[in-house]
């Protein structure tokens, strides 16, 4: 009876990693989350979301995995801290799900990612999907805040192609009180990735109020150390900055939930951020197309008032032709004097 709910519990298959989902393996004894952890012959995850082209090179899919040893103060997903908030899913199920995908993710470049929650709270699990989905030749990527590295050996990496390793501060201090724990091993695990010339993207998270001044000095220290961090295939970034531009409540979830407005088009260009949901926050805000937006964050160009956005766009007329640059201009000229920098 219990493996048929295992295997017949709620769809994997989620509209969007931030649904909240709780209590969904209350009915699994200890016992056997303590076999599955020590097995990896089952999973506990949030869902599965396709369609992403933030997680990883092309289009992909994401099993978002339940557990996390971090409380970020700004976590968007605090669902994903409680192991058994996530649905008890066989690596056989898990498998089958994927393979679905794997003609699809081969045409569009994509591949699989495993995120969290923090994946590497269940290596095992986490070690064998990646070996199945290196078997199905898909490309595979691990999101992580690196802090269980050292679980994985250097034969198991060799089954992820791409490590997403997500740094929350590189001020020790800071990283302790924003997640609870301390760097040093995320850090030590970053190292231990270039020495094997594993491609990374090193994440960072802009969260107002919490990325001071004194952030940009650890950052460019770090940066200045990971100089000779591979970069193969366009697979190495440092850093890339996200934002939180949504709030989550968490219901009766402990979570110090933090008030986080959408950033100003100049804050997306300072922090050089071309994500699609970033994007479209911005473009929401300002009233401005979104390809218009996402053109002055790729040109990094500084705005200190709105003439300067009149400029960049009779600038580019030549590349945007008379047409879209006349049709931006006039939509231009229409919200101006709602367009907060």
């Amino acid at each position: 009876m219990r493996e048929q709910k295992v295997l017949e519990g709620p769809p994997l298959e989620a509209k969007s990693p931030f649904e909240l989902r709780v209590n969904l393996s209350a009915g699994i004894s200890e016992n056997a989350v303590t076999t599955a952890l020590a097995t990896g012959d089952m999973g506990f995850l949030h869902s599965f979301t396709t369609g992403s082209a933030v997680d990883g090179p092309g289009v992909r899919v994401v099993a978002w995995t339940a557990g996390c040893q971090f409380r970020c103060l700004y976590c968007h997903n605090p669902d994903t801290w409680n192991m058994m908030n996530g649905i008890p899913v066989t690596l056989e199920r898990a498998k089958e799900a994927l393979a679905r995908y794997r003609h699809g993710l081969k045409v569009m470049s994509g591949g699989f990612t495993l995120s969290g929650g923090e994946p590497l709270m269940q290596d095992r699990f986490a070690v064998r999907l990646f070996s199945a989905a290196k078997a199905m030749g898909i490309h595979t990527a691990l999101d992580t805040n690196g802090y269980l590295g050292e679980r994985l050996t250097d034969d198991e990496l060799a089954h992820i192609d791409l490590v997403l390793l997500d740094i929350k501060s590189w001020d020790p201090e800071r990283h302790l009180h924003v997640t609870g724990k301390h760097v040093r091993p995320t850090l030590d695990f970053a190292r231990r990735l270039a020495e094997r010339n594993k491609p990374i993207w090193l994440r960072f998270t802009v969260v107002r109020g919490h990325s001071q001044d004194a952030e940009r000095h650890f950052i460019s220290l770090f940066r200045a150390e990971a100089a000779e961090m591979p970069q193969r295939d366009g697979a190495y970034q440092v850093p890339t900055s996200g934002t939180i531009t949504f709030e989550k409540s968490g219901g009766d979830l402990p979570y110090p939930a933090l008030r986080t407005a959408p950033v100003s088009l100049n804050g997306l260009i300072r922090s050089g951020e071309l994500s699609r949901d970033a994007v479209a926050a911005v473009a929401g805000a300002t009233q401005l197309p979104a390809q218009l937006v996402a053109d002055l964050v790729s040109r990094g160009v500084p705005l200190g008032s709105v003439e300067d956005i009149a400029s960049f766009i009779k600038s580019r007329t030549h590349e945007y032709g008379e047409l879209r640059a006349t049709r931006y201009l006039a939509h231009f000229e229409r919200v101006r004097g709602s367009i907060v920098l």
